[in-house]
């Protein structure tokens, strides 16, 4: 049966689309209440994005394993209502008169902390919806969707920014999260429990995690690869809008506009992740992703007024496609080799590593932009980035055509096997 003929699925889709769609609004407006209603500096904005990404790093490891404890969908709810009241203060404190800078790094800080719990829950209940065989089809679509709602979410905040303010702009995102929390709260199908070691500690369910990831040569290149390609990413996404404004000289219309068009790449990546699995075989479309794409980064210090402008939205697009495709291709292999009771604390290892380079490179990238000027830093931090994939070779996927398929029975009891609740230890590698 068609994914998207199943309800629950259905309502999951349409939940993430709103989320998505809302965050993808706030990507653009928070920085622009920053530069635009508070005066910000270059790296004031900078910190905004590391303060959204650094929980990460603070809350991470723990986040998974308390996530391998309980059932995903009620943490999931809870995120989504704690973060529409976290995005909801910013224009209140706007309108009253109020709204500072250590406001907006506090509630990044704190939305940021929300999405760890949001995002890990979030892989652990996919597998418990769909079947092994249509978790690929199912990232495909959720990754897709994503993409869609990013190309519409930064128009919307530049438009909405020009009419209504920047910091009212974040009502869209709030917007987003209730109507995620409500698709959530409406899906029937009940979900599974699963058995915990009343023995096992936290810190001992953590070790157990982290020595599975460290262990395995393919969750170790991946992990690596994409810690290295976060620095790069989010170095440039941290001073993109102050580079656009101030060096470039367009106004903040025309930055959601270009941002918007750039992310037309993700909702390609997403389409073309599974044919492009198919026909060149998953590893090789993995190392495509990332060797083929990931260079033209260093289109963007080229950009400037006019005809030049089009360089930015061709970097944009192709990095997106590399980006949403690698994702979806990692993110299906993952939940369909990982013992599924080891699922969130090993998405949550990869996470911290992968998403841990964000505040890092998210200050550097103010620090570089501040000490060197906002285009020589945009060279420095794009030439890293196209030089990020080079790391895939260094593991075995160099000399592969697929991913490897799992070797234990990894699957939930879940949508088909709802009868079916073995345990599987997870085999050392």
């Amino acid at each position: 049966m068609s994914l998207l003929r199943q309800r629950d699925f259905r309502l999951l889709w349409v939940g993430q689309a709103g989320s998505t769609f809302g965050a993808s609004v706030t990507s653009v407006a928070l920085p622009l209440v920053a530069v635009a209603t508070l005066g910000a500096s270059t790296f004031q904005v900078a910190l905004l994005t590391a303060a959204a990404w650094l929980p990460w790093l603070l809350v991470g490891l723990p986040a998974g394993a308390l996530v391998d404890r309980l059932r995903c969908r009620p943490v999931m709810v809870t995120c989504d209502l704690v973060a529409a009241l976290l995005f909801a203060s910013v224009p209140v404190a706007g309108w009253l008169g109020v709204l500072t800078i250590g406001h907006l790094l506090a509630v990044a800080l704190a939305g940021g902390t929300v999405s760890v719990f949001f995002k890990t829950a979030y892989q652990v209940y996919l597998p418990t919806l769909l079947d092994r065989t249509d978790l690929a089809e199912g990232n495909a679509k959720l990754q897709g969707t994503e993409a869609v709602a990013q190309v519409a979410g930064p128009g919307a905040a530049g438009l909405l920014a020009s009419l209504v303010g920047a910091a009212t702009a974040l009502l869209m995102d709030v917007l987003g999260f209730l109507g995620s929390a409500a698709c959530l709260l409406s899906i029937r199908r009940q979900e599974p429990r699963r058995a915990v070691d009343p023995a096992a500690g936290l810190g001992r369910q953590i070790a157990e995690g982290v020595r599975f990831t460290a262990r395995d040569p393919y969750l170790r290149v991946l992990t690596v690869w994409g810690a290295v390609s976060n620095l790069g990413l989010v170095g440039y996404q941290a001073i993109l809008v102050v580079f656009l404004v101030r060096e470039v000289g367009v106004g903040p219309g025309t930055v959601g506009g270009l941002v918007a068009v750039m992310s037309l790449g993700g909702v390609v990546g997403a389409a073309i992740a599974t044919p492009l699995s198919r026909r060149l075989g998953s590893a090789r479309a993995l190392l495509l992703c990332a060797l083929g794409a990931e260079p033209f980064g260093l289109l963007i210090p080229l950009t400037a007024p006019g005809a030049r402008l089009g360089l930015l939205v061709l970097a944009g697009m192709v990095i997106g496609a590399g980006v949403v495709a690698g994702n979806v291709i990692k993110a299906g292999f993952r939940q369909a080799y990982v013992p599924h009771r080891l699922l969130g604390r090993v998405s949550v290892t990869m996470q911290v590593v992968n998403l841990g380079t964000m505040p890092p490179g998210a200050v550097l990238g103010g620090a570089l932009g501040t000490a060197l000027g906002l285009r020589p830093a945009m060279w420095v931090i794009t030439a890293g980035l196209a030089l990020s994939g080079l790391i895939l070779l260094i593991g075995p996927l160099r000399k592969r055509r697929d991913l490897p398929e799992p070797q234990h029975d990894t699957e939930p009891a879940a949508p088909a096997r709802a009868a079916r609740s073995e345990m599987v230890s997870a085999a050392a590698r």
